[in-house]
């Protein structure tokens, strides 16, 4: 299984492909997202890079973190598992 990294301070021109190619720098991408916003579609200005091996995830962190790409300087670190988020109310109030 690969090591999948967190990319932040991402500009809103960056495409995945682009995205993709800075990586395979460091070795094989497994896969490459952008975030983007529900309701409007828009990039949030961070992502997800997925690599192959562990080495050549810490290779793109060291090769990466704190480089420009499009323009941004841009942060690369080992993504952290997504905090679960409080229950929100929605909808009608029960009867």
């Amino acid at each position: 299984m690969g090591k999948r990294l967190f990319v932040g301070s991402l500009s809103f021109n960056t495409t995945e492909d682009g995205l993709k190619a800075a990586f395979a720098g460091a070795g094989n991408v497994e896969s490459v997202a952008i975030i983007t916003d529900r309701m409007t579609g828009r990039p949030k200005g961070f992502g997800f890079v997925e690599m192959s091996t562990d080495e050549e995830a810490a290779k793109a962190i060291e090769m990466l973190n704190g480089k420009e790409l499009d323009g941004r300087t841009i942060v690369v670190n080992e993504a952290r598992p997504q905090e679960p988020r409080p229950q929100q109310g929605g909808g009608h109030p029960a009867q």
